[in-house]
């Protein structure tokens, strides 16, 4: 029997726009303050990119260059892009195939794939899969969202939460121990519209009166979302180290969504993980969706050792969920 092929992250990228939306700037846009908002959510500020000629494409295309440059190979040697994201530039095409001709990778396919903020795990999980099967050998897989294209600015609720941004790692064969070890994901239907954009796909397709009544925009249930998503993170991490027999002594980082700093506190507590081993730049980028975690990767590029145990966790609309385990794999 053949041996498996365990994928690792050979290297990273990302890309941030420049313009900052900070919690003073809400203030002059809704009925909201600066301490409110960081009170409850943990966020400072977030990237918006403003360029309207560009969107999800060019900021996945941007990471994708940089960890290809990190890792010194050329676009061409590509086999497969995989995408998460919820802002894509069009329905169709899919927005993996504008990106593979952004950067050059004539040789690679791609799709997308929509699990909102759990969609760079699905995705990360997926690709793994096709190492592991080898049916590929170099996967560029990216999270990159436009969440300023469906935030409504006059909603306090979901305008103070989202930022823009894109993170990408490569996926290749590991040569040692390191690598992708194991993932869980649920997903639990949301009929009721706790989180979600209701007009635009084919269920409610675009009219004068969904856009009129701001039906494209992001609308969520902010408490039930949290309750949800604050037990299901912590149940994911505790499901994943009970079936791998993990202790919080042998994680050196959780790398979890960036949603809601009281989220991300509850999931280390229920690790027994103390703040120094979570990953947090929330404060900064605000929700990125399916970008945060591999952001998140790229800030702590320089603070990760070659063999650390990670636990990776997010919950997004959907209901969807996840974790996965793996060993970091760059020296």
């Amino acid at each position: 029997m053949a041996e498996i092929k365990r994928a690792g992250i050979t290297a990273v990228g990302h890309y941030l726009p420049e313009h900052k939306l900070t919690n003073s700037d809400l203030e002059e846009m809704v009925e909201t303050n600066d301490e409110w908002i960081r009170s409850r959510t943990g966020i400072e500020e977030r990237r918006i990119l403003k360029d309207e000629d560009k969107a999800t494409a060019f900021m996945g295309a941007e990471a994708a260059k940089e960890a290809l440059a990190r890792r010194g190979i050329e676009a061409e040697e590509i086999d497969l892009i995989i995408l998460a994201t919820v802002t894509p530039d069009y329905l169709f095409p899919a927005t993996a195939c504008l990106i593979q001709e952004y950067i050059g990778a004539h040789n690679a396919y791609g799709f997308d794939l929509s699990a909102a903020c759990s969609g760079f795990l699905y995705a990360l999980s997926t690709g793994a899969n096709f190492i592991e099967s080898g049916q590929a050998e170099k996967i560029l897989v990216i999270g990159s969202d436009k969440m300023s294209s469906i935030v409504d600015y006059t909603d306090r609720s979901t305008c103070i939460l989202f930022g823009d941004g894109a993170g990408a790692v490569l996926l290749e064969a590991s040569a040692d121990e390191t690598g992708l070890i194991d993932y869980i994901h649920h997903v639990e239907g949301d009929t009721d519209g706790a989180l979600y954009q209701p007009a635009g796909g084919s269920r409610n397709p675009a009219t004068q009166e969904t856009v009129a009544n701001h039906l494209h925009y992001i609308k969520q249930d902010g408490r039930a979302v949290f309750k949800k998503a604050t037990v299901g993170m912590a149940d994911v991490v505790s499901e994943i180290m009970d079936a791998n027999e993990l202790t919080a002594d042998d994680v050196a980082w959780l790398v979890p969504h960036q949603a809601n700093m009281r989220i991300i506190d509850a999931t280390a507590n229920r690790m027994g993980l103390e703040r120094e081993k979570v990953m947090v730049n929330i404060d900064k980028y605000g929700n990125t969706t399916a970008a945060t975690i591999p952001l998140c990767l790229y800030d702590w590029k320089d603070e990760l050792r070659h063999g650390d145990n990670l636990i990776l966790a997010a919950f997004g609309g959907g209901y969807t969920w996840g974790a996965i385990y793996m060993k970091w794999g760059i020296t």
